[in-house]
């Protein structure tokens, strides 16, 4: 990471909707990568995902998630070895307010409204990444990949496959993408 961030050098591509208010009461799926896709959380075996510390820390900290944000409520998710698959859902709150920004950290100089997927993501990061490096006594170490995987649900039969999708990971984690054995390629739902 530059020692500091040049808006028109250090330009990074978005890929969330332009437009669209992360803020909003709806579904999310999300997919968080360890840094270089490095299994740091477990590994599979009999198809079945076994959480090593770190991976623990991930799985409680997520679970925390719902209990200090109230708008959000965690639906199905998965920890594997080197991401995070989850659906989020955001429930309509009169405290949003979306011309508020909060500052972001040297690794994610953004602006963020407060209550917004991105809010909740770099939190959650944030908080994951010191208790691992804790573990680790690696202070400072990347944990995370700088950015994220989203996608808006938009029905009922979306939800349900990509549900699905999230409870089959670790049986299907032969043929994963993610899965740093079959290479990096790009996956679609």
């Amino acid at each position: 990471m530059p020692a500091h961030y040049h808006p028109d050098l250090h330009h990074r591509r978005s890929i969330h909707l332009s437009g669209y208010d992360y803020s909003s009461a709806g579904a999310y799926f999300l997919t968080l990568c360890t840094y270089q896709r490095e299994p740091l959380f477990g590994e599979i075996a009999n198809d079945g995902m076994h959480l090593n510390d770190p991976g623990g820390i991930v799985r409680v900290e997520w679970l925390r998630t719902a209990s200090i944000r109230r708008e959000v409520q965690v639906d199905t998710f998965v920890v594997m070895p080197n991401h995070l698959h989850s659906i989020v859902l955001f429930s309509p709150t009169p405290e949003r307010s979306a011309d508020k920004s909060v500052g972001a950290h040297g690794r994610a100089p953004l602006q963020r409204s407060p209550k917004s997927l991105g809010s909740l993501v770099a939190g959650f990061k944030a908080s994951a990444t010191k208790q691992i490096n804790q573990v680790r006594h690696n202070p400072g170490s990347p944990v995370w990949q700088r950015n994220y995987y989203e996608h808006v649900i938009r029905d009922q039969a979306e939800f349900n496959r990509i549900r699905e999708y999230i409870a089959a990971n670790p049986f299907q984690w032969s043929n994963d993408d993610l899965n740093s054995a079959n290479g990096i390629a790009s996956r679609s739902l």
